[in-house]
């Protein structure tokens, strides 16, 4: 099959050590939010969790490895939650899960911060012979995170959104890949006016890195429309949900509309802690690949589907093992 790559889309677990530490240390009030100016044993905390992930993707024999975002109190919301033009609201669910985030209320013009930068430059002193993959919300997903109190409409908005994170891209150390997460194009997606205009965005997220960008959907199929225009954005790859997604549903576009040369497959489940075997893991991805096949693609990215934060860490770290070795088997498969 064609060259497959193991990797993470981010947004690791905690690990239990790190959870309970920061317990005394750190609440979970809106004053308790990282801010990027935290007290010196909160940062060596995070700092060690860090080290901690950045050796478990290496161990297991990941092909790129991932900062793991151990950091982010609010999932993909984040980055917004430390610009100085917004302010937390109330607790809101995060997409169709258990899990909550802060409201970041965008109350002024957005503004570089380069905290994330900083995160990744630390990143880059740990990771040996490994390439680095950085993670980051697509500008379509921050938008629909956000409220917005500032901007005339969605597409001022999705535009101010576009303009924070290229900033911020432009500021990364050097990576081998960019993933931008776009869960909320599958959940919420653009109306006909505004789908358009997405991947004109992401076009211009995408030239801020200099690495390859793939743009990875989950929690479903892409819905045919929002696909269409997807396919117009200047990206490397899409990722496709191969657990959660209606895997019918993304075929028919992929054939209808096309595909990148490069292809990102949620094939191991992000939510769920049942541990799929290397061999399950490369069936899903070859089963994918042998109903393109007027596609010969370069590169094929392996991942769970979703962010692994939901898993128990030691679920987690048995998953990267099984995708690791799953890019180690060989030949074809029954489909």
């Amino acid at each position: 099959m064609e060259n497959l790559i193991a990797t993470s889309p981010g947004l690791f677990p905690l690990p239990d050590w790190a959870k309970s530490e920061l317990s005394s240390l750190k609440g979970h009030q809106k004053s308790d939010l990282i801010t990027g100016d935290e007290p010196e044993e909160i940062e060596r905390i995070y700092t060690e969790a860090r080290s901690e992930a950045i050796t478990e993707q290496q161990n297991a024999g990941l092909d790129r490895v991932v900062e793991a975002q151990v950091r982010w109190d609010d999932m993909l919301a984040h980055p917004l939650t430390l610009n100085d033009a917004v302010e937390t609201g109330g607790i809101v669910r995060y997409y169709d899960n258990n899990n909550f985030y802060r409201d970041p209320q965008i109350s002024d013009e957005l503004s570089h911060s380069g905290d994330v930068a900083a995160e990744l430059t630390a990143a880059t002193e740990l990771i040996k012979e490994t390439s680095l993959q950085t993670v980051m919300p697509g500008p379509y997903t921050l938008a629909q995170l956000s409220s917005n109190r500032f901007y005339e409409n969605e597409k001022e908005l999705l535009s101010a959104t576009a303009s924070y994170l290229a900033s911020e891209i432009a500021e990364f150390p050097d990576h081998e890949t960019l993933y931008l997460l776009e869960p909320s194009l599958v959940s919420t997606p653009p109306n006909d006016e505004l789908a358009p205009f997405v991947s004109e965005k992401l076009s211009e997220v995408s030239a801020a890195s200099g690495g390859d960008v793939v743009i990875h959907t989950y929690f479903g199929a892409l819905n045919e429309k929002t696909y269409a225009y997807l396919m117009d954005a200047t990206v490397d790859a899409l990722g496709f949900d191969i657990v959660a997604g209606d895997r019918d549903k993304t075929l028919y576009n992929v054939t209808e509309y096309g595909v990148t040369q490069n292809v990102a497959l949620g094939v191991a489940d992000g939510q769920n802690t049942l541990v799929e075997s290397p061999e399950t893991l490369y069936e899903r991805a070859e089963w994918f690949c042998s109903q393109v096949p007027a596609t010969e693609f370069n590169d094929v990215y392996i991942s769970t589907n979703t962010e692994p934060f939901y898993l128990p860490v030691n679920k987690h770290r048995q998953k990267l093992a099984a995708l690791a070795t799953a890019t180690t088997i060989s030949g074809e498969v029954e489909v």
